[in-house]
């Protein structure tokens, strides 16, 4: 008798099969877990980022996973196979040998009438209670094209199985088919009035009963076992999984936190230092390379206080020494200046070489006082007691005292003024002295360099802030000259004569009044357009500053120019980009 493979088969019990035979239906998560979930990838997402440490873990536990996934699956797989492989060869030797001793039986027998051959059939089927290895029943299945002369009745040695048990397709390849066939399937029983669902062998072949050609014999194979023991390799290997991968995440967490944690210290105490605590420092253990790191970290913030503590010392001495000598300086000064005013009045009556030389000492004693108080005022900015005296003033009515103050020196340079505006008043909380200061400067600035050409001073105001633009078109500056404008001391050409005196001071001035404001100026220039100095301070003291209502180029129409805003008077000023209408 010939063994074949049945051609609806099929294949190997796997441990897929095994487990899909005995699944469950998970029960689903309370609500309440359902909500905090939605927040988890978020909280992931930021420890992803954050966190080195985390990633470490999660880049080790995946890999991790990826691997149990495929080398699991693989082994698993394996051994479900050839676990399967052994138990279907022993079953296919077992229920050959069985199929064919019953039929030899059936074939030697001498019953002639149709109760003989039952009973011949039934003791006949006995002979496959005995012998098997394992758990298994048999069930006797008449097959269609039986015709009238099929009287033995179906047969089972268990009454849980009939032929309903048997896939179709199975029995309709046993009757057209000659061999023995097997098949996996599943076998629902009931049992102590419990449905029973497990997984079975099914080995099957066609056999011939006198006056009874078209039957069926089946073995039932039980394999139950083989699901469990496959259950409990599954579970072993998950098992041992699980060990190696808190063994693998342990030893990673404890490696990432000798690193992480020194750096984490490390910017913890840069950010301190930072702050302006320079006496904060990193704690070292160890002499491995995280320490060296905390050594190396500590000596270079050692040097920097050092040199940090070093240069205050030097500033201090040099604000010191400036305000001192500023000081010290008013009083003869005044002296001088008593007497040169007095020879000033008398020029008339010398001689017109000691007169000129008397006029070129006047104006040079203003400019030293000039000159003194500018000093005075930036050793306050530097020692940080510089303070204002905030009102309620009407700005229109201060910039309208500065150009009469202003208008003697448009006379003389022949220098048209004009002022745009919609506002008669303007009331802005200020300091009057200092944005005076600052206006004068402005436009002190704008007639020296606007070669006698137009000036034009715009004002706007908006809900937050006021926005004064005063625009020369003269000689005009640079983009590099622009990054420049507010430091002190700095001129753009140190050749030009200057019409109007100034100490280089003026604009680093201004530039402090208006930060102790809130407030901004900001500078655009172009060679040979001119230069634009935009002022903005909010209305009230202390509010946030908005949109400026004036552009930066003082300019009705918009064009994209560069500019620099000031913040303070330090020279590491990055100009900014401000795109206008009509580029």
């Amino acid at each position: 008798m010939s063994v074949a493979k049945s051609s609806h088969e099929h294949g190997a019990l796997t441990a897929e099969a095994v487990a899909s035979a005995s699944s469950r239906t998970s029960p689903s998560k309370p609500r309440k877990a359902q909500k905090q979930g939605k927040s988890l990838p978020h909280r992931i997402q930021r420890l992803w980022k954050e966190s080195l440490q985390f990633r470490a873990l999660g880049t080790a536990g995946i890999m991790m996973f990826l691997s149990f996934l495929m080398v699991g699956w693989s082994l698993s797989s394996q051994i479900a196979t050839s676990l399967f492989q052994n138990q279907k060869a022993q079953a296919l030797e077992e229920s050959t040998s069985g199929f064919r001793n019953v039929q030899s039986v059936l074939d030697s027998s001498e019953a002639r009438s149709d109760s003989e051959i039952r009973r011949n059939v039934s003791r006949t089927l006995t002979i496959l209670d005995a012998g098997g290895s394992g758990k298994r029943n048999w069930v006797l299945v008449p097959l269609e094209g039986q015709g009238k002369q099929g009287f033995i009745p179906e047969q089972s040695s268990n009454n849980s199985l009939n032929s309903s048990s048997i896939p179709n397709d199975f029995k309709e390849t046993v009757r057209d088919k000659n061999g023995v066939f097997w098949q996996t399937s599943t076998v629902t029983t009931v049992e102590n009035n419990r449905e029973r669902t497990y997984p079975v062998l099914i080995v099957g072949t066609h056999i011939s009963i006198a006056q009874n050609p078209n039957y069926g014999l089946f073995l039932v194979y039980d394999m139950t076992d083989s699901s469990a023991t496959i259950a409990h390799i599954n579970f072993v290997l998950f098992g041992g999984f699980c060990a190696l991968l808190a063994v693998v995440l342990s030893v990673v967490w404890i490696v990432t936190r000798l690193v992480v944690r020194p750096i984490t210290q490390t910017a913890i105490t840069a950010e301190k230092l930072a702050a302006g605590d320079l006496d904060q420092r990193v704690s070292v253990y160890g002499e491995h390379q995280a320490a060296r790191l905390g050594y190396s970290f500590n000596l270079m913030v050692d040097s920097l206080q050092e040199k940090i503590v070093q240069l205050e010392r030097l500033s201090t001495l040099q604000q010191r020494f400036v305000a001192d000598v500023s000081h010290e300086l008013r009083t003869p000064l005044a002296t001088v200046r008593l007497g040169t005013e007095f020879l000033y009045d008398s020029r008339g009556d010398m001689e017109r070489k000691l007169s000129r030389t008397v006029e070129l000492l006047h104006d040079q004693v203003d400019r030293f006082q000039s000159m003194l108080s500018d000093l005075l005022e930036i050793s306050r900015f530097d020692a940080g007691s510089a303070m204002l005296t905030i009102d309620t003033e009407d700005f229109m009515r201060v910039l309208s005292n500065i150009l009469q103050e202003a208008l003697p020196h448009l006379e003389r340079t022949n220098t048209k003024l004009n002022v745009h505006t919609s506002h008669e008043s303007i009331m802005v909380d200020m300091d009057r002295v200092r944005i005076e200061h600052v206006l004068r400067n402005l436009l002190y600035n704008a007639i020296e360099h606007g070669e006698s050409r137009p000036i034009d001073v715009y004002v706007g105001v908006n809900t937050t802030n006021l926005g004064v633009a005063v625009r020369d078109h003269g000689i005009g500056l640079s983009e590099d000259e622009a990054v420049q404008v507010f430091n002190r001391f700095w001129r753009a050409d140190t050749s030009r004569k200057r019409t109007l005196g100034g100490t280089g001071l003026g604009l680093s001035i201004a530039a402090e009044d208006v930060r102790l404001h809130g407030g901004t100026i900001e500078v655009w220039g172009e060679k040979g357009r001119g230069a634009c100095f935009t002022m903005n301070l909010p209305l009230v003291h202390g509010a946030p500053l908005g949109e400026s209502p004036v552009l930066v180029t003082g300019e009705p129409e918009a064009r994209a120019h560069h500019s620099v805003m000031a913040k303070d008077t330090l020279p590491a000023i990055s100009p900014r980009v401000n795109v206008e209408d009509g580029a």
